[in-house]
């Protein structure tokens, strides 16, 4: 017994050392292994509530600025949760991927009974009865270079009732070491840890798509935002122009009292009065679906008491200073660098390498070199011509640990297809793969350099507009004020004051509309050249988390 214990000590050692050195740490079981097989941990299956939306909440009012909107839109957008998923899937997939190096121990006790009547006085009883109660234990791992180990132990214990046993009960125990080691096929880390790299860089790829995704839904809530401010201010400019019209109407209807103005002119003020009226409440209810589209996507509409509270939006879409002008080379070589759809492309093209690397090595003849040791045990109770000598399970240990009684042997063993066909498949469609792969990048660096370009031009063309626009708007201001003095004077009718009003107030929706769409083709802009996430200061992992 003592021998075994001393070969265990030595055995064990040397396997763990031989198993840490090929596979990774966290392969094996940790202290918590039995905890984690029979009672694994249950994540509660709930939505969470939305986060954070009321500390925004300022005098009764959902105050937010961009940034506010953007980080809450991180924070509970229904579609950025769904497309984490994605991601989460892919590293599930990729811990899959290692289950082919595994340790697996198995273990098997079935003892069995058995009494047959006898034909034979050699078989020492009229009526055989015997009793075997065989155990086998067996550890099986895989390793990266392709290496298979397996390591068996057996014992049986058998009793019998004929009288020609020379061991009643009999212990017949052993305990076999093999190797196996592909020399062709499947040899050699690359081949064997292939499922494993693939698995890696589609996690990498989801983190590209989520990256997208993110910066999609950073853009959507952008052009919300602005949406809604640009709305809100049309409201103010239609509301703004609805009082001139009443105050023009007051001074009508003041003169027709006076008798200073015909009745048959105060019909045009009051019809300008009722008209803007009209535009009042239009812009009125076209603000409120924009603003139940801006709580959608930060995750407002969730919370019952923050979704019935007006919003409050604190940028303005004016900017201080010369507005800049982007730079269309480096604009596009940014976006070459950045855009995460073509590091999803350039990933899927290095697995497509690996595929096909996989598949070349499936061409190979298949041929493998193994070897085995087994070191046999035999005890229990001897019996003798003088007596009986007491022995047992022990015994058996004792002659296993002490090798006396080895049996070892080799093999090579060769296995070639006439024809692969399904290899030769498989490298095809690798090769196939990796071409549309190849196209698919041209394809998409075609796509983004016409989105960047465009970007760019809108950029030019909202700048242009905007020094436009404000001209306009100083001439209508300066042309309503001409057009009043006048009507004051007497010189004038209403008519012509009422036409500059109508015109003061196309002229600043215009000079609003101008610069809100300078505002969307920046954002437009930070996207296609890749830098949205990090003018915004998101960080796609910690989104991931």
């Amino acid at each position: 017994m003592s021998r075994i214990l001393r070969t265990i000590k030595l055995a064990v050692p040397a396997l763990v050392c031989l198993c840490a050195s090929v596979l990774p740490a966290q392969t094996f079981p940790t202290p918590k292994y039995w905890g984690q097989v029979f009672s694994p941990q249950r994540q509660p299956m709930t939505v969470p509530d939305p986060e954070q939306i009321d500390v925004y909440v300022v005098d009764g009012k959902l105050t937010l600025s961009l940034q506010d909107s953007i980080r809450l839109t991180l924070l509970n957008n229904t579609e950025i949760k769904i497309n984490r998923s994605q991601y989460e899937q892919a590293a599930y997939a990729a811990l899959r991927a290692y289950s082919p190096f595994d340790p697996v121990l198995t273990a098997s006790f079935r003892p069995v009974r058995s009494t047959q009547p006898t034909t034979s006085t050699l078989q020492g009883a009229t009526t055989l009865s015997d009793l075997s109660q065989p155990f086998s234990a067996n550890y099986n791992q895989t390793f990266y270079p392709g290496t298979n180990l397996q390591v068996r132990f057996n014992t049986v214990r058998s009793t019998t009732n004929s009288t020609f046993a020379t061991f009643n009960p009999s212990f017949s125990s052993g305990t076999t070491f093999q190797l196996s080691q592909p020399l062709l096929r499947g040899r050699g880390w690359t081949v064997n840890r292939a499922p494993i790299v693939v698995a890696k860089r589609n996690i990498d790829q989801s983190r590209a798509a989520f990256e997208a995704q993110i910066n999609d839904s950073i853009l959507t809530v952008i052009n919300q935002y602005w949406a809604l401010v640009e709305a809100q201010k049309r409201l103010a400019v239609f509301r703004d122009s609805l009082k001139l019209a009443e105050e023009s109407y007051k001074r009508d209807k003041r003169a027709l009292e006076l008798g200073a103005l015909s009745p048959l002119e105060i019909y045009r003020s009051e019809g300008t009065v009722a008209q803007r009226r009209v535009q009042v409440i239009q812009a009125e209810y076209a603000l409120k679906p924009l603003e139940d589209q801006l709580r959608r996507t930060i995750g407002a509409d969730l919370n019952d008491r923050v979704a019935a509270l007006d919003i409050v939006l604190t940028e303005n879409a004016e900017i201080a200073g010369e507005l800049p002008v982007p730079d269309m080379t480096a604009a596009i070589e940014s976006a070459m660098k950045k855009r995460p759809e073509l590091e999803a492309i350039r990933l899927q093209l290095a697995n497509d390498d690996t595929n096909a690397q996989v598949a070349r090595n499936n061409l190979k003849p298949d041929l493998s070199l193994s070897s085995f040791f087994t070191s046999n045990g035999r005890g229990g109770n001897q019996l003798t011509g003088t007596g009986v000598v007491p022995g047992g399970f022990s015994d058996s240990l004792d002659q296993v640990g002490s090798f006396n009684f080895p049996t070892y042997g080799l093999s090579l063993d060769l296995r070639l297809p006439i024809r692969n066909r399904a290899a030769q498949a498989d490298l095809g469609t690798s090769m196939v793969s990796k071409r549309n792969s190849l196209y698919r990048l041209r394809q998409s660096q075609q796509l983004v350099n016409q989105d960047v370009r465009n970007a760019v031009h809108a950029v030019e063309e909202s700048r242009l507009v905007i020094a436009a626009a404000d001209n306009a708007r100083e001439l209508a201001r300066k042309t309503l004020a001409s057009e009043q003095r006048k009507y004051e004077l007497g010189a004038q009718t209403i008519f012509f004051v009422l036409d500059a009003q109508n015109q003061y107030q196309q002229a600043e929706q215009n000079y609003l509309q101008a610069l809100v769409g300078y505002q969307r083709s920046l954002a437009q802009l930070d996207r296609a050249t890749g830098n949205l996430l990090e003018k915004n200061r998101v960080l796609v992992d910690s989104a991931v988390k």
